[in-house]
């Protein structure tokens, strides 16, 4: 690949991401073609470096310009337990939106206080796991959340902190899979049908709940502020309206998550500074303009606390050349280990780790995966530098959302996790094996 490509691909992966002497792809301080030796591939690689870093710029941006804004992981974008014990490190708290998630939590003692259950169709069981483990928070996103809840509650006898999930019915102009703020969403009470305000109403004379805050989550990825002003605008007026009918205070305000990172090369999103002085000068104005208490502020970075730390190895297989059409180069894994590009047709880039700065003459070429399906593509019409069964494909920005969505489709082995630090490798959760794939069956 050309220098300034390489350069342009290489500003997508981990903040560690270098080429070494022997023109080779190194993160945290480590060759990926040696760890792809030793821990076979796929291979899904953290960079713990990048994921601090954003931790820590999450925190201090927005408490600059928004003081006491709680930062919460969510957790859907990618979940492990040594990635909560890091989170935990760096003081964040934690978003769930299945008992699944929370027993991850618990399992490595993570207070859960510090975590928020989301979900549109919690079970009583599932409620009652989150009562029983005093988790935080729990956000209703319907009414019969508010009346289930009430009653495990007060079969407990405990009052349970909590905050309704609205739609504000804003487009944040993203996919459609992942837009959820509009008024035709499965998620939340919408505020223009009325249903917001019955929920308020019921929350208030609910005996064994604390209504302290709304929420609101307007889809994924956003690369611009306005639908943010715009949503909060539209739910800081109901919540001075609702203050005036039922004396509701709104001690909590969480807008969601869905910040931005770019994917391919030439792709811009704002900076996280750019997100919080966008986001807080419209907070403190509407907080003026409607003469509310100033509420603490919750954010919920997902995919922008993790999506570059990530990045994705495979090897080279067979090679396919339909002339004067296409030329196929299969790799090890596929829709199995990252079905985003079938699913959302996402885009991504990819260096070749093994000769990363290549001189040979490039090539268009599409990567596609083993699976039994014609859309399991990875990247398609890449150029590359010629490629050779063997050769190492490092692919970034698959820190989130592909890992969740791991599935054992053709019998298919879920690939190993490592965690990268200043040239340490950690096994983080291991490579699936047959007898995981037979473990569940009973004959």
């Amino acid at each position: 690949m050309k220098t300034q490509k390489v350069s342009e691909v290489l500003s997508l992966f981990p903040l560690t991401a270098r080429i070494n002497a022997e023109k080779q792809l190194c993160i945290g301080d480590c060759n990926v073609v040696n760890l792809a030796r030793e821990f076979g591939t796929p291979l899904y690689l953290f960079d713990e470096f990048t994921i601090r870093h954003q931790c820590h710029e999450f925190k201090t941006e927005f408490s600059k310009y928004y003081p006491g804004t709680q930062v919460i992981y969510a957790s859907k974008a990618f979940l492990n337990r040594s990635l909560v014990l890091l989170l935990h490190e760096e003081g964040l708290g934690l978003d769930a939106v299945s008992a699944g998630e929370i027993s991850i939590m618990n399992s490595v003692n993570f207070p859960l206080d510090k975590v928020y259950f989301h979900g549109n169709n919690k079970t009583s069981a599932e409620l009652s796991m989150a009562l029983d483990l005093r988790v935080g928070h729990i956000v209703a996103d319907n009414l019969q959340d508010i009346s289930t809840l009430d009653k495990l509650a007060g079969e407990r006898k405990i009052k349970q902190d909590i905050l309704l999930r609205l739609t504000p019915n804003v487009d944040p102009h993203t996919h459609q899979y992942t837009t959820t703020g509009i008024l035709d969403s499965k998620f939340g009470l919408p505020i223009v049908t009325g249903q917001a305000e019955e929920a308020v109403k019921q929350a208030m004379t609910s005996p064994n709940l604390n209504l302290v805050g709304l929420h609101f989550h307007l889809g994924s990825p956003i690369f611009e502020t306005e639908p943010y002003e715009i949503a909060m605008e539209i739910v800081l007026h109901f919540a001075r309206e609702m203050k005036q009918l039922y004396n509701f205070h709104l001690e909590k305000l969480s807008i969601g998550g869905g910040f931005a990172v770019p994917y391919t090369a030439g792709t811009t999103a704002m900076s996280i500074s750019g997100y919080a002085a966008n986001i807080a000068d419209k907070l403190n104005s509407l907080i003026a303009e409607t003469g509310l208490a100033r509420p603490e502020l919750i954010i919920e970075p997902g995919r922008s606390l993790v999506a570059r730390a990530g990045v994705a190895l495979y090897q080279v297989g067979t090679i396919k050349e339909i002339p004067g059409v296409r030329k196929y180069v299969a790799l090890d894994g596929g829709m199995n280990d990252n079905i985003r590009p079938a699913l959302y047709g996402a885009r991504y880039e990819a260096l070749v780790a093994n000769k990363a700065l290549e001189d040979a003459k490039e090539e268009t070429v599409t990567l596609v995966g083993k699976m039994c399906e014609s859309g399991d593509i990875i990247i398609k019409d890449i150029s590359l530098p010629q490629l050779v069964p063997g050769d190492i494909i490092a692919v970034p920005v698959c820190g989130a959302y592909s890992i969740p969505m791991w599935n054992n489709y053709n019998a298919s082995l879920k690939p190993a996790i490592i965690m990268l630090k200043e040239g340490n490798a950690r096994l983080i959760q291991r490579r699936e094996n047959y007898h995981d794939l037979l473990n569940l069956d009973i004959i």
